[in-house]
This record gives C-alpha cells, sequence and structure tokens, in this order.
C-alpha cells in the first residue's frame, strides 16, 4: 500500500473515530503529498521521497512544540506533541543513542575518521546512513562526540 493510499484510508478512519487531532495531523501528511504532485512532477512519490515529506513535517512539529513550550503555551504544546507522535507512526523507528552511536562508531572505522578534521567526511554519511531513522541534531552530537 503506498503512502497516499494509507493516509487517505486512516483519514476515513479518524472521521469515524472522530479523532480531530489525529485527523488535523495525517491531513497535513495528506497536503504534503499534493503539494509534490501539483509540483509538476509527473510520478509517484519515491520512498525516499515519503519519507522526507513526513521528516520534514515531524521537525516541523517538534520546533513548534519546542517554541510553545518555552512561551508557556502547555496547551499548544500538547497538541503539537499529539500530532508529532501520529506523524511518528509513518516513520521508521528511530534509533536509540546507543544504535546511533554503534552505527557512526562502525561507518566510522570504514572511512577512516579519527578526529575533529573528519567531521566533513563523516557528518555526510552518518547522515545519509541514519536518515529517517535518527534526529540530524542527535547524530550531529554523537558524531561531534566521537571525533573529540
Amino acid at each position: 500500500m503506498s503512502l497516499k493510499e494509507k493516509v487517505n484510508s486512516d483519514i476515513k478512519e479518524a472521521m469515524k473515530s472522530g479523532d480531530k487531532v489525529r485527523l488535523t495531523a495525517i491531513r497535513s501528511i495528506k497536503a504534503l503529498i499534493l503539494e509534490f504532485e501539483k509540483s509538476g512532477i509527473n510520478r509517484d512519490l519515491t520512498t525516499e521521497e515519503e519519507l522526507g515529506l513526513i521528516t520534514s513535517a515531524a521537525k516541523k512539529r517538534k520546533d513548534s512544540l519546542e517554541q510553545f513550550t518555552n512561551a508557556g503555551r502547555i496547551d499548544l504544546a500538547e497538541i503539537e506533541e499529539q500530532e508529532l507522535a501520529i506523524l511518528s507512526e509513518y516513520l521508521p523507528k528511530q534509533l536509540t543513542d546507543e544504535e546511533i552511536e554503534a552505527s557512526i562508531r562502525e561507518l566510522a572505522k570504514e572511512i577512516g575518521a579519527e578526529n575533529k578534521s573528519h567531521f566533513r567526511n563523516l557528518m555526510p554519511a552518518a547522515a545519509k546512513s541514519l536518515k529517517g531513522k535518527a534526529d540530524g541534531r542527535k547524530v550531529k552530537e554523537i558524531v561531534e562526540k566521537i571525533l573529540s
């Protein structure tokens, strides 16, 4: 089942159940898909592009959650947190810090990255390898930790 079919199916289920937060979150994914389709590219989304769309939406929710929390708007932060949880269902399982570190250490060994001067070699490789499986900021922190 493609992402578009899954989203349409999930929208119907959310409408039937009356879950407004879930409906809003899933509709945001559908809007991203429609925006991609209207961009003039006459083909279906690749798995990588689907992942990119959802990752981008989840990142926006994380940023909003942080801003609302810092501003003391707990009511809005809770909504963003709920929507983020729903979007996370469409993403691959996120790796733990230990799994991320093990993966980056293995990658560093493969490309011979040993100190801070190798950051520009290791970081892009780690970001590509862990795309969708780990938060980019977390990957950067761990890369810096390993190379220090």
